[in-house]
C-alpha cells in the first residue's frame, strides 16, 4: 500500500499505514531490499496502475479457466504480481520523493477494489450457478473491510489496512491457495465451503467494526474532556 514520499503533507496520514499482519515484518525487509534496485525507467505510478491491465488479466484467464482450470496458474501468477506492484509502488516513490501523496493514496486504494472486484468476477464464471449468489455477499463483506478502512482513517488519520494480523498480503495468498486446491481438487469442493468463508469473514468484519467504534468513540470522550477543563 502507498507511501508516496516526504513531501506528504504533515496533516495528512494517508502515506502510512498502522497496525501489523503475519507477514508484515519479512514483506517490509523484502521492500526494503528490492526499493533500491528497481530501474530508474520505473516510477511508481507505473507500479500502482499496473493493476488495471492485471486484473483484466484475471479476468480473461479465469473465463478460460471455466474449460481448464489449468489456467488458474496463470491468474495466481497475476495475484502476485500484484502483490509486487502494490507493495513496491509507495516505498518506491518514497525512496525517489516523488511526492504524490494523496494521488497514490487514492488510486492505490481505489485498485485494490478493482483488483478485487476482478478476483470473485473470475470466480463467479467458474462457480455451480446455485452458489454465484454467494459473491455478491463477499464482495459485500471484503467491501465493508475497506469502507471501515477508509470511514476509520476519515476519523482518526490513520490508515489501519491490516486486521486481526490479517493484511492484503494473507488474502492474495489465500486466493493463491484456493486457486491450487480447485486444480488438484475441482470446483465441486471448494462450493461447498463458500458459505462456511462468508460466516467467518462476517464474524471477522463484526469485531473489526466493534473495535474500531470503540476505538473512535474513546477519541471523542478524550476530546470532550479536553475541551471541558479548558
Amino acid at each position: 500500500m502507498a507511501r508516496w514520499g516526504d513531501m506528504a503533507d504533515v496533516s495528512f496520514g494517508g502515506d502510512k499505514k498502522v497496525g501489523r499482519s503475519v507477514l508484515t515484518g519479512a514483506e517490509k525487509r523484502l521492500i526494503d531490499w528490492a526499493v533500491p534496485r528497481i530501474p530508474k525507467w520505473i516510477e511508481g505510478w507505473h507500479l500502482t496502475l499496473a493493476t488495471i491491465p492485471i486484473s483484466l488479466g484475471i479476468i480473461a484467464a479465469s473465463w478460460l479457466a471455466v474449460d481448464d482450470f489449468r489456467w488458474l496458474w496463470a491468474v495466481s501468477f497475476f495475484i502476485f504480481l500484484q502483490w509486487v506492484t502494490d507493495s513496491l509502488d509507495g516505498s518506491l516513490g518514497r525512496y525517489r520523493n516523488f511526492g504524490t501523496v494523496k494521488w497514490g493514496y487514492y488510486m492505490d486504494h481505489f485498485l485494490d477494489y478493482v483488483f478485487l472486484c476482478a478476483i470473485l468476477i473470475g470466480y463467479s464464471l467458474m462457480l455451480p450457478d446455485a452458489f454465484k449468489y454467494l459473491q455478491f455477499f463477499l464482495l459485500a463483506i471484503f467491501g465493508a473491510f475497506m469502507v471501515n478502512s477508509y470511514l476509520a482513517f476519515a476519523a482518526t488519520n490513520q490508515f489501519r489496512i491490516a486486521h486481526l494480523g490479517i493484511g492484503p498480503t494473507e488474502i492474495r495468498l489465500v486466493f493463491i491457495g484456493v486457486n491450487t486446491l480447485l486444480i488438484l481438487l475441482g470446483k465441486t469442493h471448494l462450493a461447498g465451503a463458500l458459505p462456511y468463508v462468508l460466516v467467518a469473514s462476517f464474524f471477522g468484519l463484526c469485531v473489526v467494526v466493534y473495535r474500531t467504534q470503540k476505538e473512535i468513540w474513546a477519541m471523542d470522550m478524550q476530546n470532550k474532556s479536553s475541551h471541558e477543563k479548558k
